[in-house]
């Protein structure tokens, strides 16, 4: 059964305006009647693949090659342009620092916000928060509204909701860039046994390639917004790490 599908999909973004650096300049050329320029950029371009569950599948390519945008359209954070994006089950996300905290909420408070968001109702996250707490480390901080969190306690309460929340899919992006090494380890731990689950399906965006050589069965080269290469997760790998080569 497959958990996501993407078909002919997809999505461009505008830079610009071009010939207008600041935001005073872009208005008061609008207001005189100045042409505004855009220039565009696909980000995914006509891209077609499905991912079964159970899958562990990995997204490797250089920066700006469309890895994050792929996991924003999954999870529906961004929607396409073109084509038709299926999916099946619970998602849960870890795309970006902090997205989808409220910065006014308080750690607590963010907790079961988002956890509801995911799909769990109120007595689902009453029991589950505990162990969100105990496994983030953050009780000292728990009541703090999360803007004064450092980028590392955001990851910390992001990865610990996202986990424990229980997702068919789980969708992560660099989440083990931040955070000291012992936050990172626990992670990875937590990260094996959703990784070798069959009922599980993992989207997995990082620039360590010997993690992703590890948790990944399958990996899609992302370059400039298509896919260049669908295999075997250590021969994609190696295919990938060969190009870097100058």
């Amino acid at each position: 059964m497959t958990s996501i599908v993407f078909d002919r999909v997809s999505k461009q973004y505008f830079k610009g305006p071009r010939y207008f650096p600041s935001l005073r300049d872009f208005l008061g050329a609008l207001a005189t009647g100045k042409k505004v320029e855009y220039e565009k950029f696909y980000a995914v371009r006509d891209m077609t693949f499905a991912i079964n569950r159970g899958e562990s599948v990995g997204f490797v390519g250089n920066n700006g090659a469309g890895k994050t945008t792929l996991l924003k359209l999954i999870s529906r954070v961004a929607l396409p342009d073109r084509g038709t994006i299926k999916t099946e089950g619970k998602i849960a996300g870890l795309l970006e620092l902090g997205a989808g905290f409220h910065p006014e909420l308080t750690g607590r408070e963010n907790i079961m916000f988002n956890g509801m968001l995911l799909g769990n109702s109120k007595q689902e996250m009453a029991e589950k928060y505990e162990k969100i707490l105990e496994f983030s480390g953050l009780k000292s901080f728990i009541d703090m509204p999360v803007k004064h969190f450092s980028s590392g306690m955001y990851a910390r309460l992001g990865f610990a909701v996202a986990i424990f929340t229980d997702p068919d899919v789980l969708l992560v992006d660099e989440v083990l860039s931040v955070g000291d090494e012992a936050f990172q380890n626990k992670c990875i731990e937590k990260m094996e046994v959703f990784f070798g689950s069959e009922q599980k399906t993992v989207v997995f965006v990082t620039h360590n390639l010997d993690l992703m050589k590890r948790f990944c069965n399958r990996v899609l080269w992302i370059d400039k917004g298509r896919i260049r290469s669908d295999g075997n997760a250590r021969e994609v790998v190696d295919e990938y790490r060969k190009s870097q080569v100058v």
